[in-house]
């Protein structure tokens, strides 16, 4: 069973930072991008950021760029979004996912989606 598990949430001031992880431990990790969607209370969700299979392509949504970044690290089956410059707006749930394409390239897509995990709260206070 493919198991997709997300950490790194928690509470932070406007303007601090957080990065979140991406375990997906006995997975085929290297085969698949990497997507981090988002979902606020009442919000719908939203496509964050992506990273190809050999981390060579990245997307991010307008709502994060210049402040998000993500990166992989295939040897540890684990994927990261460093959250910069945090604001209230960014508070939801964050959960991460995984997609097959052919190629090295990545959509903010959800419903291209294979694997999810439970997601990771993170709370940005002003």
């Amino acid at each position: 069973e493919v198991q997709i598990v997300e950490s790194g949430g928690g509470s932070v001031q406007a303007g601090g930072s957080l990065r979140l992880s991406c375990a997906a431990p006995g997975f085929t990790f290297d085969e698949y991008a990497i997507t981090w969607f988002r979902q606020a209370p009442g919000k719908e969700r939203e496509g964050v950021s992506c990273i190809g299979s050999s981390g060579s392509s990245a997307r991010f949504g307008d709502s994060v760029k210049g402040r998000f970044t993500i990166s992989r690290d295939n040897a540890k089956n684990t994927a990261y979004l460093q959250l910069n410059s945090l604001k209230p707006e960014d508070t939801a749930d964050y959960y991460c996912a995984a997609a097959r394409y052919v190629g090295l390239g990545c959509y903010l897509a959800p419903n291209d989606q294979a694997y999810w995990g439970k997601g990771t709260l993170v709370t940005v206070s002003s």
